[in-house]
């Protein structure tokens, strides 16, 4: 079934965060490229030999253990974006041991320092960002969010296919 499609791995939000992030993503998304829910990418592109071994370690980095702490702790611009940084030190635990597991099938986008966040803003004029950040900044409060789970998706050029889905205790 996945051909040669790469696979994606996010972490999961509990409902009601999600519904934040994606409610920022609608409003400030250029709609025609806003294809996917507002995510937290911990991987881009994993090849699909990976997929077996992939969902295996997803599962066991998942069940029976609590769900790590996680907080948007402020804003990054993209250039011509704007994304919520996480800060999420047990989840940047488990992404390392991926990292690990994967290391030689990485591509150098994954292979190097991971920056979490969630991007509400991209492809548009580094002006339209700016403004945006500035706005955002202005009522800005740090806050907790949930990690309520690690899913990998397919990537086929259009909304991402579902491959595997790993809730936390």
């Amino acid at each position: 079934m996945s051909g040669n499609a790469p696979l994606i791995v996010t972490a999961l939000f509990e409902r009601s965060e999600q519904s934040w992030f994606n409610h920022l993503r609608r409003e400030h998304f250029p709609p025609e490229r806003n294809v996917v829910e507002a995510h937290l990418t911990l991987f881009h592109h994993l090849p699909p030999s990976v997929a077996d071994e992939l969902k295996h370690r997803l599962s066991q980095a998942t069940r029976g253990i609590r769900a790590p702490r996680a907080k948007v702790s402020g804003l990054m611009t993209l250039g011509r974006g704007v994304a919520y940084r996480i800060e999420a030190p047990e989840l940047t635990a488990i992404r390392e041991d991926l990292v690990a597991a994967f290391a030689g099938l990485l591509m150098p986008a994954d292979a190097g320092r991971w920056r979490p966040h969630v991007t509400i803003q991209n492809k548009v004029t580094p002006v339209l960002a700016k403004t945006l950040i500035k706005a955002l900044e202005r009522d800005f409060v740090a806050r907790e969010v949930e990690i309520a789970g690690l899913a990998s998706w397919w990537y086929r050029g259009g909304p991402w296919e579902p491959h595997s889905r790993h809730m936390f205790a």
